[in-house]
């Protein structure tokens, strides 16, 4: 068993942290690997990648929205219970090196996964600009870590209730249009990331981003976690998570995202009233 040794709800219940002993994957892992959690014998193999990791503690964290029947059952466990399976790390680290300016562009718990980059990038030597958005202030997550990641932090919400009303790509563009930015790194929604693509495209910024497609064995295996990039058929597994983001076809990517949608949401409807049962 891989113990839960702190369990913390974010964002109104919605977002959960846990960070669990695994001592093997924390002194190997780097930022933007991820890890494959499985809760039970009979569960569902997830992926997701650590917001974190301590290597002296022997602990990884992951930060995970509540989405559909497999992450409620994750949410169900309390700190000194844990997985019975934490495989990783996996995929490729992210490739950090100075380069100047960089912008670090973040949404929903995709700034989990920001995060780490974001404070290697500042420790290698980079000005880094963070911009994190939410649909409102209770959804908005990790502040004060990307604060002190960052050399800057710019907030959005899309209502305004907290920092500034609208889109990552507004601010996104502004600083685009004020400062020479060498690197983008963008982690988030699929739409979100399209747009701050097309929108660094457009300034010849190089552009990475982390994709979430569906995966199943995390070896590259399956198949399953298949992308378009560049017109050539990669696997997120082993040739990412993160890519050009210039290049990927991110229409492909939300198609094949919601190809379980209806199965997913009929799991978490079945699954939930079981538990009020």
């Amino acid at each position: 068993m891989f113990k839960i040794v702190k369990r913390e709800e974010m964002a109104g219940g919605t977002v959960v942290l846990n960070e669990i002993e695994a001592p093997l994957i924390a002194n190997k892992a780097k930022p933007g690997q991820f890890v494959i959690l499985k809760a039970t014998e009979e569960g569902e193999r997830i992926p997701l990648t650590m917001a974190e990791t301590d290597p002296e503690k022997g602990t990884l964290t992951v930060i995970y929205m509540v989405v559909g029947k497999s992450t409620a059952v994750f949410k169900s466990l309390k700190e000194g219970e844990g997985y019975q399976d934490v495989i990783g790390p996996l995929g490729k680290p992210t490739h950090i090196e100075k380069v100047g300016t960089v912008v670090c562009v973040g949404g929903g718990t995709g700034i989990a996964v920001l995060h780490p980059i974001t404070r290697a990038l500042k420790e290698a030597g980079n000005r880094v600009i963070a911009i994190i958005g939410a649909r409102n202030k209770d959804l908005l997550i990790l502040e004060d870590r990307m604060k002190q990641a960052s050399h800057e932090l710019k907030i959005c919400t899309d209502d305004g209730s907290y920092g500034r009303k609208g889109f990552v790509t507004e601010v996104l563009k502004e600083v685009l249009e004020n400062e020479k930015v060498d690197q983008a790194v963008a982690i988030g929604p699929v739409p979100m990331m399209k747009f701050v693509s097309k929108m660094t495209a457009d300034y010849k910024v190089p552009t990475l981003v982390s994709l979430n497609p569906i995966m199943v064995d995390g070896t590259g295996m399956c198949g399953g976690c298949r992308v378009s990039v560049g017109g050539e058929t990669k696997f997120a597994c082993v040739d990412g998570p993160e890519f050009d983001g210039h290049q990927v076809d991110y229409d492909e990517l939300m198609m094949r995202l919601q190809a379980y949608c209806e199965d997913e949401q009929k799991c978490y409807n079945d699954y939930c009233l079981l538990e009020q049962a």
